[in-house]
């Protein structure tokens, strides 16, 4: 899996209409319809912004005004092909005067973000774990201080007889991790993850 290190371009012309291919990294629904605005602004002549957008827990796709499946389903065939996530894909399209048929905007569409992900430079995603650990309240500091060092997070932390916390790590450092981490708590340190 792979995903933009930066917004990428390219732009097409078929039949006199103008198809221009934007991708955007991003993680969120609001930072998508912030970027949409934005393009709606820039492009106040355009017909058509037709969107994919695939992150974490928050999809979606619309045609906006194309015929149904002939837009945003090619652009999410791309991405899905060159195994594209945490993006936003839209196609901007300025209206040329010539009909091209449902043919036509499924290769239209496709194409312009196909060459617009050729001028991105994609960087592979790496899997996450979580992992729980248990641990004494004077060490808490020590360990979230560790764990920013190492570029890990604190999602959770539960406080009861000793300190609970709920790490997301990237599941290639976890042994190190584990294993640095109970050296500088002196043993003090108790995983409870639950077994992959």
């Amino acid at each position: 899996m792979y995903q933009l290190a930066a917004p990428a371009t390219a732009e097409i012309e078929i039949k006199k209409s103008r198809f221009i291919g934007l991708l955007y990294p991003l993680t969120t629904r609001a930072e998508a319809r912030a970027i949409l605005a934005g393009l709606r602004a820039q492009h106040p002549n355009a017909v058509h912004f037709c969107w994919v957008l695939m992150c974490d827990g928050d999809s979606g796709l619309d045609d906006d005004g194309e015929p149904s499946g002939t837009a945003a389903r090619p652009m999410y065939n791309v991405l899905v092909h060159k195994d594209v996530f945490n993006v936003l894909a839209v196609v901007v399209r300025y209206w040329g005067g010539m009909k091209l048929g449902a043919g036509g905007l499924t290769r239209a569409y496709g194409q312009a973000i196909s060459e617009a992900i050729k001028n991105a430079e994609l960087l592979p995603v790496e899997a996450m774990c979580e992992r729980r650990f248990v641990l004494q309240f004077a060490d808490e500091s020590s360990l979230r201080r560790y764990c920013e060092q190492q570029d890990v997070s604190v999602i959770d932390a539960q406080y009861g007889d000793a300190v609970t916390l709920l790490l997301k790590i990237k599941c290639s450092q976890v042994d190190a991790f584990t294993r640095a981490a109970f050296d500088l708590l002196r043993g003090a340190l108790e995983d409870r993850s639950d077994p992959a």
